[in-house]
């Protein structure tokens, strides 16, 4: 984790609540290991700066967030990790001395910063925190993490002449294409901050030129182009 000298928790206790975050995204690992919350965090606390949030609350909002994602993951879906997550969080939170409002203003955060969370990001803390999880989803190091998950449930390495409407998460069909039709294309559209959503338009130009590339090389010009090279 790379700590700029100015951590609003102070080093110790962002340095406790990080080794708390890391044990538990350890365990998910993968797309979801502490890389992913490292950039979450640091990207929350740029555009904290640049919004005037109260950065306390979202530094320990970010270290978190994800602390729940193991209990989505072996329940496959059925455990909501944002929720979970928030549950866990009130109790650490509690136990390092937080003011009971700092906690509940921490895990509306945590609560609210999922994709299909029933509880919307309300305080502006909520929203970076949505944003910077979500920047992290798309653009070069979405399609990443998408490959990345993907492989770790045993999904194939494309499927784009399917109906994705039809098919279903952690299931073979769950590609990194189909994240992208399901989820990552649709990302922009949910930003909850000005400069979440400049960021986001430049990620899903990219994502749009990779995934227009896949398609063309699997089943385009270059499929053809080799037939006749060899023909």
């Amino acid at each position: 984790m790379t700590l700029d000298g100015t951590c609003p928790l102070g080093h110790e206790l962002t340095q406790a609540l990080w080794a708390i975050s890391r044990r538990y995204c350890e365990e998910e690992g993968g797309s979801h290991g502490p890389d992913h919350t490292d950039r979450v965090f640091q990207l929350a606390l740029s555009l904290g700066r640049v919004l005037g949030a109260r950065m306390d609350i979202l530094a320990a909002a970010a270290l978190l967030h994800d602390i729940g994602r193991r209990f989505e993951s072996e329940s496959k879906g059925e455990v909501c990790h944002a929720q979970k997550g928030a549950e866990l969080a009130q109790t650490i939170l509690a136990d390092l001395g937080f003011a009971a409002a700092d906690i509940e203003a921490i895990t509306h955060c945590i609560r609210s910063h999922r994709f299909r969370s029933r509880e919307a990001p309300q305080s502006l803390e909520a929203k970076i925190l949505f944003d910077a999880d979500k920047l992290d989803s798309i653009g070069a190091i979405g399609i990443g993490r998408a490959f990345l998950f993907a492989g770790k449930i045993g999904a194939r390495l494309h499927d784009a002449e399917i109906d994705h409407s039809r098919t279903h998460a952690y299931s073979c069909e769950d590609t990194a294409y189909r994240e992208f039709q399901v989820k990552m294309s649709r990302v922009r559209e949910q930003m909850r901050t000005v400069p979440g959503r400049r960021l986001a338009d430049m990620r899903h130009r990219f994502m749009e030129i990779f995934f227009d590339e896949l398609n063309r090389e699997i089943y385009g010009s270059d499929t053809e182009l080799a037939r006749r090279e060899t023909g």
